[in-house]
């Protein structure tokens, strides 16, 4: 307290220079601060009994305000209470009403939802897309269904059920394989088949586009969309896929005979070469024996003038060149050009007969190297993935069945050549048999 006398003293006093302050002027500069500061306190007082007064008014007032706003909380509690009590009650009535209608309504959203799903893979879609965008709202939807929905939901299901039993044909743009898109007119069967330009198509529900297969089935399925393109009359012979697409699929990625000959590799291709080899020796060697065979058979029926174009025409020749009184010079100079005969009429038997032989053995060998190869993938990546070991197991088989597709036939036609050059050569021993014993009887005559 004395410091702040001291400090009021000092702000009211003069400014004076401590050099020139004695000790009377500061007794009596501390006597007026002494006496303004009593009258600085009084009219603190004063002041804080008027503020002390108005405080209590605000007390009371702001007292009062609580206790109005208090009542009308208690009134607000009652009617929130009430009103709770009303929902309650309501959402008692609500399920009461609605009884089974819930369970029904769970049930309709449940088949919105599956029937969303058929849309995404119908081929009706191609033809009226967005029409699974109202059944995905409903599907999702938390709250019960509108009268609208439901009839909706009725609607899609019988335009499903009938669009199935039907065949049309709408315009729609069609991908190509390489990419380029073309308008065109697409025949739908049902739900099973896309068909446009004598072609199959397919349609991709993560995309909404109608594209055609990357490789069409057999062209015996090709051949009957013909008759659907223009058809003749009010029936036509279609193939179609029951599964939407899957059988399709599988057909298109089926190989064709030329995927099937590179499966067998290296020795598949040898297998078909020396089968070439051997089928154009046969070609060849049928040709010359029909050939001969119809020469021979005109030399049968003129002995009297053999020719040398044929074999028994050569032997004919022989004997008539040949002093039929020397019976022992003639049959060896008859054997000898039969013997001559012989190989030209067992040419290219031999080598059939090797190359029919030879083509299953090759078919083994390919099928030890596909199986080396089969568990060389085993080995490496175990057997998770049958597709590591198809290639191996293709291999094996394919060169197999070429290897006998190969000899079959060549054993065939080895018997057949074989058949053909005896018959000949049986001919060719009956002649000179004649001729020998025309020389004996002639002999013994003379």
């Amino acid at each position: 307290m004395r410091g702040l006398i001291i400090i009021l003293a000092l702000a009211f006093s003069p400014l004076v220079y401590p050099t020139h302050l004695d000790i009377d002027e500061l007794l009596r500069s501390v006597k007026a601060s002494k006496g303004l500061e009593g009258k600085i306190n009084k009219d603190r007082e004063a002041r804080f009994l008027a503020e002390k007064s108005q405080q209590l008014r605000l007390l009371s007032e702001a007292r009062a305000d609580f206790a109005q706003e208090e009542r009308i909380s208690k009134k607000l509690k009652q009617k929130f209470a009430a009103a709770e009590a009303e929902v309650l009650e309501l959402e008692t009535v609500l399920k009461e009403k609605i009884g089974i209608l819930g369970e029904l309504f769970g049930v309709a959203r449940q088949a919105a939802g599956d029937l969303r799903v058929d849309f995404n893979t119908s081929l009706v879609s191609a033809q009226f897309p967005g029409r699974s965008k109202i059944l995905i709202d409903m599907a999702n939807s938390k709250e019960l269904p509108t009268i609208e929905q439901l009839e909706e939901l009725w609607f899609r299901l019988q335009q499903e059920m009938t669009e199935s039993g039907k065949v049309a044909k709408f315009p729609a743009q069609v991908m190509s394989v390489s990419g380029e898109m073309r308008n065109t007119q697409v025949n739908r069967i049902g739900s099973f088949n896309l068909l446009a330009d004598g072609r199959y198509l397919r349609y991709l529900p993560e995309t909404g586009r109608i594209v055609d297969f990357a490789r069409q089935p057999a062209s015996r399925y090709l051949d009957l969309l013909e008759d659907m393109e223009s058809p003749e009359s009010d029936q036509v012979t279609l193939a179609i896929d029951p599964t939407r697409g899957v059988i399709l699929g599988m057909l298109v990625q089926a190989p064709n005979i030329l995927e099937r000959i590179d499966q067998g590799g290296v020795i598949g291709y040898i297998i078909l070469v020396l089968g070439a080899i051997g089928l154009t020796i046969v070609a060849a060697r049928i040709v010359n024996l029909l050939q001969t065979h119809r020469k021979i058979q005109d030399q049968l029926e003129d002995l009297d003038n053999p020719s040398d174009d044929n074999p028994l025409g050569r032997v004919l020749s022989v004997s008539k060149n040949t002093d039929w009184n020397d019976k022992e010079n003639l049959e060896l100079l008859i054997d000898e050009a039969v013997i001559r005969e012989i190989p030209k009429l067992e040419m290219g038997q031999s080598l059939v007969k090797l190359l029919a032989s030879v083509a299953p053995l090759l078919g083994l060998l390919g099928t030890v190297t596909g199986m080396i190869a089969t568990f060389q993938s085993i080995s490496l990546f175990g057997t998770g993935d049958p597709k590591l070991m198809a290639a191996g197991i293709s291999q094996a088989l394919v060169t197999t069945m070429l290897g006998l597709i190969v000899a079959i036939p060549l054993l065939f036609l080895h018997s057949l050549i074989v058949a053909r050059s005896k018959f000949m050569t049986q001919i060719l021993d009956e002649q000179s048999t004649g001729l020998i014993s025309q020389a004996m009887e002639r002999n013994r005559n003379a």
